[in-house]
């Protein structure tokens, strides 16, 4: 799986890198502080409303969504299960690339708990390292048992996603991932399939670490 996901990203850095290049902090060499990371956020947030799920791009906008959805099961409580897979920490050394997670705001409003945030992750390219910085907000609907996270990254690439748990018999949980992705119609196969292994990845890697009991 690692070995897929290191050639589907070198492919789509391939075509997205001079775009990164020319953002600025491409490469890993400098660590940029939190509240750089903050201002980035903020700039992604005011410019591409990536939290706007609808509507879709317009035919001929040179954009295409597409969505999959994708599930795995965890033999344990469901209420366990949610606090683990959305802490977004215990994604990393979990999630493929990722290094780090810088937390920018944390509130709640009307029983629903937000989190801005930006991932970073560190991918290996023809001998280097480029640090893609991933702007998003989460959205948790504890009593509910779903979460929501819609990002931003470069190229101009946004996600929707939604996440669910569900009680099984026996004790297990369900969890189910809705994911959409609108991206430009020349990268949306490579964002997809890129996408879709990095999250199975993960379910798997966190399966295992609440099941082992890391988590």
């Amino acid at each position: 799986m690692r070995k897929l996901l290191r050639v589907l990203a070198a492919q789509l850095f391939a075509a997205a890198f001079v775009l990164t290049a020319l953002s600025g902090g491409a490469h890993a060499d400098t660590t940029p502080t939190d509240a750089e990371l903050a201002a980035e956020w903020q700039t992604a947030w005011d410019t591409y409303k990536f939290y706007d799920a609808s509507p879709p791009p317009h035919p001929g906008s040179g954009r295409t969504r597409q969505s999959q959805t994708i599930s795995i099961t965890i033999n344990a409580p469901a209420h366990q299960v949610f606090t683990a897979y959305s802490n977004i920490n215990n994604h990393i050394g979990r999630a493929a690339f990722l290094t780090r997670v810088s937390t920018h705001r944390d509130w709640r409003q009307r029983g629903v708990r937000y989190i801005d945030f930006t991932a970073i992750e560190d991918i290996p390219y023809q001998g280097t390292i480029v640090s893609s910085h991933t702007h998003a907000q989460q959205r948790l609907h504890e009593d509910e048992l779903f979460y929501e996270t819609d990002t931003w990254s470069l190229p101009n690439v946004v996600t929707h996603q939604r996440i669910s748990f569900t009680v099984q018999k026996g004790g297990g949980t369900k969890v189910t991932e809705r994911l959409t992705f609108d991206a430009d119609d020349a990268l949306i196969d490579f964002v997809v399939a890129n996408g879709v292994a990095s999250h199975q990845q993960t379910q798997t890697a966190i399966k295992q670490a609440i099941e082992s009991g890391q988590l």
